[in-house]
């Protein structure tokens, strides 16, 4: 039993939720990622190798240590409170995926060798373009398709480093890769893709915006996690990360700012927080790892809150535009109550879970001489602070009142909710059983008081300059606006100009066609009235005359080839 893959379990699960009526779905569901945990704690070590031979490839689908069990651990905690967010669910669709889609990320996550890893790269993408799909709209049409050629160029970047690897090593092995030559370039820019990089990131924001109010929950916690288990496998301790990291932290604030619609300012904060863990990697030190990792861990479960408070309003309003929304505290309160959970974990607040992850990653930062950049970093938490920590739960909530009087979010929704902000609040009051958990071996406390005073400043200082803002008219309004992003270079920029090509190419050809055929045909109309057309071709001559002609053409032929060529 120790050596059985956890994402059979998934795919056997969606097996049966398609075979079994509707009534049974909701058992196979909940229960699929409790009895994955479950085997995981108690049948699943770490030393477990596990491979089988395929056109004499050595594969190996069960690689197991403490940097994958602790995100498949987080994965089945995922997919368990994802799908109590869902249970209210009648869409085949969605169930099957929900099923898929985590499947797919544990066998990524154990995967030993790259082309395992590709196989999981490619069914994930598959599987959670489903939750973009089945919204029905035009819009998550066409966003589903880019976000699907996103995910197929990352796999195709993915394949073709592992076979270049395996050309000059003869290995395959999911291990430390490096950027040392072209197989490394490869690989990283798949997984730079996933990662949402900077000019690669269009996906994301653009996907999850359009996805269903369940499936967005779904999307947040398994890609972009995946992404980061894969370089802190493959690429720890590559610089050029940290300055990446950096840019993803920072960038995302000035959009998210100005969105109007929330799960896209969400969107664009998840790149935010991402940014922190691969500047956390590309550190490489263990205390930079280990907050990288942790920070992973606690991502999950406060952006998944924050994901699902904006969920049920989106479900129960059916729109999430910020200048629409504003005093659904009055009929919302449970759900205002948690996203002000979720809000205050994401701004690192002291007792709340974002505090003793990201913490490690700035002391690392500072350790290994990085402060110039540290100084970036800090602003990015400030930053967060104020697209995520404020912007969100109060132009949905407290801004202002638009009327709207929606019901409470439906049970299910508020009890994924309700387990989400108590995992805040429980890891960032008792982090040493998160800690404990953690790859590597590292003596760090968060709450020492210098690191808590400064904390509480930056936080203080941010709340002060935006209440000075908004009071001043200078903090940007929520507008019915359409913020350009790198996509409009794919979506607009690109298709014009292969329209604006192609129209100068078929004007060139038009006119070199009529400055060619216009003579010719002139000199076919001259030709066509000349004497010796008209009397001396075949246009002139009658019928009988042409046969007549021809059969004495055709003896002469058999006669030359009887006396002469014998």
């Amino acid at each position: 039993m120790s050596e059985l893959p956890p994402f059979v379990l998934y795919y056997f699960a969606a097996f049966l939720v398609l075979a079994l009526p509707v009534k049974v779905r909701s058992i196979i569901l909940l229960a699929t990622p409790v009895i994955t945990a479950l085997h995981l704690w108690f049948n699943v070590d770490t030393g477990i190798l596990s491979t089988y031979s395929l056109f004499n490839f050595e594969l190996t689908i069960m690689r197991t240590d403490k940097l994958s069990l602790l995100f498949a651990y987080l994965f089945c905690l995922a997919s368990f409170i994802s799908t109590i967010f869902a249970l209210r669910l009648r869409d085949i669709r969605q169930d099957i995926a929900g099923l898929l889609y985590p499947g797919s990320t544990l066998g990524a996550v154990f995967a030993g060798d790259l082309i395992t890893l590709f196989i999981f790269w490619e069914l994930m993408a598959v599987s959670s373009v489903i939750f973009i799909w089945a919204r029905g709209t035009k819009r998550a049409i066409y966003a589903g398709m880019r976000y699907l050629v996103f995910k197929v160029m990352s796999g195709a970047c993915l394949l073709a480093g592992a076979l270049v690897l395996y050309h000059s090593t003869g290995s395959l092995a999911f291990d430390y890769i490096g950027l040392e030559g072209l197989a490394g370039w490869l690989i990283f820019i798949s997984f730079g893709i996933k990662c949402a990089f900077p000019l690669l990131h269009g996906w994301l924001t653009e996907g999850y915006a359009e996805a269903t109010p369940t499936g967005t929950v779904f999307l947040s916690a398994f890609t972009t996690k995946v992404a980061v288990y894969a370089l802190a496998r493959g690429f720890a301790g590559e610089e050029i990360l940290i300055y990446i990291g950096v840019i993803m932290a920072c960038f995302p604030i000035f959009y998210a700012v100005i969105e109007n619609d929330l799960r896209k300012v969400l969107a664009y904060s998840l790149i935010n927080q991402v940014g922190f863990m691969v500047t956390g990697v590309g550190v490489g030190t263990a205390l930079a790892l280990n907050g990288a990792v942790a920070h992973a861990f606690i991502d999950v479960i406060f952006k998944g809150l924050l994901f699902m408070t904006m969920g049920a309003v989106l479900y129960r309003v059916g729109h999430i535009n910020g200048s629409n929304l504003g005093g659904l505290y009055k009929s919302m309160p449970k759900t205002a109550a948690f996203c002000i959970v979720g809000a205050l974990s994401i701004s690192a607040f002291p007792l709340f879970s974002g505090f003793v992850s990201k913490s490690m990653i700035m002391t690392a930062m500072v350790q290994e001489d990085y402060s110039y950049l540290w100084l970036f970093m800090l602003f990015a938490s400030a930053g967060v602070f104020h697209h995520a920590g404020i912007k969100i739960p109060y132009f949905a909530f407290f801004a202002h009142d638009s009327g709207l009087r929606p019901k409470e979010a439906p049970v299910n929704m508020l009890i994924a909710m309700g387990l989400s902000a108590i995992l805040c609040i429980f890891i960032g009051t008792q982090p040493q059983y998160l800690y404990s958990m953690l790859p590597w071996a590292v003596d760090y406390w968060p709450y020492d008081m210098t690191h808590v005073l400064a904390q509480l400043q930056l936080l203080f200082f941010s709340a002060l300059a935006f209440v000075w803002l908004n009071k001043q008219g200078i903090y940007p309004p929520e507008l019915r606006s359409t913020n350009l992003d790198v996509e409009w270079i794919y979506r607009k920029f690109i298709p014009a100009g292969i329209h604006r090509g192609l129209f100068v190419f078929r004007t060139a050809r038009e006119s070199a066609i009529t400055a060619v055929i216009a003579p010719m045909r002139s000199i076919r109309n001259s030709f066509s009235q000349s004497f010796f057309a008209r009397y001396h071709l075949s246009e002139s001559w009658p019928t009988g005359s042409m046969v007549y002609w021809i059969s004495i053409i055709l003896v002469a032929y058999l006669l030359l080839d009887i006396f002469v060529y014998e």
